[in-house]
């Protein structure tokens, strides 16, 4: 039953975008027609379907969410998306280009005007300013900056002042503070005057006259504590605060460990600068993910999937390239053995089982120690012990499944000798499958690179090369 109101709205979603995709090609097919047509006011009937479709559009996509229009536009070709695009209303530029992927950004970015762009930057927050910057140009950077009032210039320049993936690029500036030495009752009279919360509100942030944090002050405790009596007594005087420098990785980890709406930022000097929210934290987990996926893949960076052939080789061919080169190596290491093969052919048809096999086991431990890697729980002294369990494991597979196959390969091809060194290649295989899956990220790790950076490629070509040289040169020095 808890699914049922995602599920829901994932199909409300689908029936927008096949509703929008419904109305341009209804567009496409009836200019078509009536550019074929030989008839009277040709252009005039082209305009007036041509705006009748465009209204109908306009409809269609007025009251959806910013990030249902940015899910729209991420389904659309770039043609169709530019079209829709161009109706979206004024003053929801900015809100759109926040949610929607940064490589579709930057298409729709390079359609609009300087002017248009200080207009969607400017209706933003000063925090998701900072988010849109490294997009800008910089005169139009310099243009917002300029139209800000002060106190909002001062917090954008702290804003992108932080290094990306820190707490202090993901804060927002927006949140509500009282004094400790005033009644409840002022706190309630002091909310009912604002028009609303700021988003994810759940406690308000107790500072003195210095602006230092004292506390928090729980909406659930305000509204059930006496309203005479003060925030002092309220208030929760010790919780959970962040630093602005602190990795965004290390409090989105403090945001599940203690299940957190919000948390407050302070500077040195324990000052209150700004809060973290759980919409933020949930955001950057789901870019890092995303990051990691294309990373495992051999991919530099998101890509639009409408982009154009050219855009989509330049992210992709760095890894190829090295995909290329090692599988050029294993194709050398086979040809070492072309004597071996052509004096028995089953040779050639099982090699692919034994490193295909440890390719999947090292990939398996890659993904582990990646992951271990993220959420910080692999410290300098556990390396040996996780190499010492990864060779357990693949020493384990190893025995089993190399004997399984082993034993498949002695009925299949009546050779008992043959199906030894099958078994034997494929635990020494596993095993190297395994050393390689702590192996590789942990120099990426050391030398500070990103761990799941092109690692699934890296194992591949050490299981392959590493794989047939084990299978076939067991099969020279043993059967032949």
């Amino acid at each position: 039953m808890t699914d049922a109101p995602a599920r829901l709205e994932v199909e409300s979603l689908q029936e927008n975008l096949r509703a929008v995709q419904d109305v341009l090609r209804r567009q496409h097919v009836v200019e078509s027609l009536v550019q074929r047509q030989d008839m009277p006011r040709h252009e005039l009937v082209e305009q007036l379907v041509h705006k009748q479709h465009l209204a109908e559009l306009k409809t269609r996509l007025e009251p959806l969410h910013p990030a249902d229009l940015a899910y729209i536009l991420e389904a659309l070709p770039q043609e169709e998306r530019l079209q829709v695009w161009a109706l979206v209303r004024a003053g929801r530029e900015g809100e759109i280009l926040l949610e929607v992927s940064d490589a579709v950004r930057e298409t729709l970015i390079a359609t609009m005007d300087p002017k248009e762009l200080v207009a969607a930057a400017g209706a933003l927050e000063a925090d998701e300013i900072a988010d849109l910057a490294p997009d800008l140009p910089e005169n139009v950077i310099e243009d917002v900056i300029r139209a800000l009032p002060q106190e909002e210039r001062e917090q954008l320049r702290a804003a992108m002042s932080y290094e990306e993936g820190t707490v202090g690029a993901l804060m927002d500036f927006e949140q509500i503070t009282v004094r400790e030495d005033v009644t409840l009752e002022v706190v309630t009279r002091y909310l009912r005057r604002l028009d609303e919360l700021p988003g994810h509100t759940d406690q308000l942030f107790v500072v003195d006259r210095e602006q230092k944090l004292r506390g928090t002050l729980p909406l659930a405790r305000l509204i059930v504590t006496d309203l005479e009596s003060e925030v002092l007594a309220a208030m929760v005087p010790e919780g959970v605060k962040l630093h602005p420098e602190d990795p965004a990785e290390d409090a989105a980890q403090a945001f599940e460990r203690y299940d957190l709406v919000s948390a407050p930022v302070v500077d040195h000097f324990g000052r209150l600068v700004g809060r973290l929210t759980v919409d933020a934290v949930v955001d950057h987990i789901r870019e890092k993910s995303a990051e990691t996926q294309l990373a495992e893949g051999g991919l530099a960076k998101e890509e639009d999937i409408f982009a154009t052939a050219w855009a989509s080789f330049r992210n992709r061919w760095s890894w190829l390239a090295v995909n290329l080169v090692t599988a050029f190596v294993a194709s050398r290491v086979i040809s070492l053995f072309e004597g071996s093969i052509g004096q028995l052919v089953a040779l050639a048809a099982l090699m692919p089982i034994v490193a295909g096999i440890g390719g999947n086991s090292g990939n398996q431990t890659i993904t582990m120690i990646v992951r271990a890697l993220a959420l910080g729980q692999i410290q300098a002294t556990y390396w040996p012990k996780l190499v010492a369990k990864e060779l357990g494991v693949a020493t384990l597979n190893g025995v089993i499944w190399g004997g399984i196959l082993g034993i498949a390969t002695w009925m299949l091809y009546d050779n008992v000798a043959l199906g030894g060194v099958m078994a034997l290649a494929m635990l020494l295989t596993l095993l190297l499958g395994a050393g390689m899956g702590v192996l590789i990220p942990y120099l990426r790790a050391r030398f500070e690179r990103d761990p799941a950076v092109g690692s699934s490629v890296l194992v591949t070509a050490c299981t392959d090369s590493g794989g047939f040289f084990i299978f076939l040169g067991l099969a020279t020095l043993f059967l032949l």
